[in-house]
């Protein structure tokens, strides 16, 4: 299926290109890998959702954050490969959860994001590799960041 059907039938609209947080590339491709810098529940360049999942944040926003992650970073790949049908796969995600002390249930939350791109791409082309890490800190207080890994 067409990803931007799909993304339509979803009632998914992809948000601007996010604006660069430092020097580097937002993508970065060695042969037919595409490696997306890390991407954070942001609008505009601001933090859409702060805070400690298991404190000020639940999972579930913390799974909104993540789905939230997956959509800039399908913005940046638009943005670079001008046809989000390239994508053959994704390979692998690693997610960061922002955690208040004694939470562990970090693989939870990075199932949003995870789940999108399998609703997105379907079950065999979006569902890749996966790393679900919590830690006591996110550049601007984001719930969480996930850098990806995709094939074309």
């Amino acid at each position: 299926m067409n990803v931007y059907d799909k993304l339509k039938e979803l009632q998914i609209e992809l948000p601007p290109h996010p604006p660069l947080g430092g020097i580097y590339k937002p993508v970065k491709q060695v042969g037919s890998l595409l490696f997306v810098s890390g991407q954070g529940p942001t609008k505009d360049g601001k933090p859409v959702i702060a805070g400690k999942v298991g404190g000020e944040r639940t999972i579930e926003e913390g799974q909104e954050a993540a789905r939230l992650c997956v959509l800039n970073c399908l913005s940046v790949l638009h943005h670079f490969l001008g046809d989000l049908n390239k994508v053959k796969s994704v390979v692998k995600l690693l997610g960061f959860v922002e955690s208040a002390p004694g939470f562990n249930r970090q693989p939870e939350v990075i199932n949003g994001g995870s789940q999108l791109l399998c609703d997105i791409f379907g079950e065999d082309r979006g569902k890749g590799a996966r790393s679900a890490l919590g830690t006591n800190e996110l550049p601007g207080d984001i719930t969480v960041e996930i850098e990806f890994i995709f094939e074309v």
